[in-house]
């Protein structure tokens, strides 16, 4: 069993080393909580455990404490795929829940399995999730002060590989900041969320340049045609280096490997295996 989690990139990383601290204790404690959760429950549970704490922590853009977009709204993105039946869920632009996360594990069984906007929170509404606003008072400062686009990068996403050999993975985002409303990320498609029996991937970082590169799905078919996981990841993040994509990766494959890279420094992730905890 192994399970690695992301939180996004951390520009902020070169000034306050204290929210940096913040930002990697709080993703050791969730790997461990997951980690312990994966015991006795499914890959595809466990990633969607571990992803729902990382949105319930303000520390990340994703759920509570979510980029405002440039109308001043919240619309958060997130999906889930089942590397096993090779299901995919997800939904996009979606307002006023706790849990994206929750509400793409929900869609899972229904034969519309990707919601957006209003038929996405309608879905929500219908199925129980009550209305909840993710504000917070940092991101309404920051929106008000309209701060550059480098330090508003992140995602949170997690990969794992269960007991039984399954994987599955799942990323949810608050988006990019002062977006145009409408604007789709990465998150909810299989460029940014992507597993198979072979592997599993999540990706953050700028969902543009994830989404012209297909990352999590190059990745993926890669490791199904043999290569192996950090060679996968390598090659095709060298493939971002023509229009300068910035991204970055979190994986395991079936045979166990687990790999994390990076176009640009300060991705913070965590990582839980039988043997070791780390975190950076």
């Amino acid at each position: 069993m192994k399970l690695i989690i992301h939180g996004g990139f951390f520009s902020e990383s070169l000034t306050n080393q204290e929210i940096k601290m913040a930002k990697q204790l709080a993703l050791g404690s969730i790997a461990e909580l997951a980690y312990n959760f994966l015991q006795h429950h499914t890959a595809l549970e466990t990633v969607v455990y571990a992803v729902s704490l990382l949105e319930d922590s303000d520390l990340f853009n994703a759920g509570t404490g979510s980029q405002i977009q440039s109308d001043g709204k919240i619309r958060m993105s997130a999906s889930l795929m089942d590397g096993k039946n090779m299901q995919f869920s997800g939904v996009i632009n979606i307002e006023d829940v706790k849990n994206p996360i929750m509400v793409a594990e929900k869609l899972m069984p229904f034969e519309d399995k990707v919601l957006s906007g209003s038929g996405a929170k309608a879905f929500a509404r219908e199925n129980g999730f009550e209305y909840y606003n993710p504000e917070t008072p940092q991101r309404r400062h920051e929106y008000e002060k309209k701060l550059s686009d480098s330090i508003r990068l992140g995602t949170v996403g997690c990969v794992a590989l269960d007991t039984y050999g399954n994987l599955a993975s799942a990323t949810s985002t608050g988006g990019k900041g002062f977006e145009i409303p409408g604007r789709v990320s990465d998150s909810a498609t299989v460029a940014g969320n992507y597993a198979n029996d072979y592997a599993a991937i999540s990706c953050t970082g700028v969902g543009e340049d994830i989404v012209s590169g297909a990352v999590a799905t190059k990745i993926v078919t890669r490791v199904t045609d043999g290569l192996a996981l950090h060679h996968a990841c390598e090659k095709t993040m060298a493939e971002l280096k023509p229009f300068d994509g910035f991204a970055g990766v979190i994986g395991i494959s079936a045979k166990g490997e687990i790999y994390h890279t990076d176009t640009h420094p300060y991705m913070v992730w965590a990582s839980f295996d039988e043997f070791v905890e780390t975190f950076n």
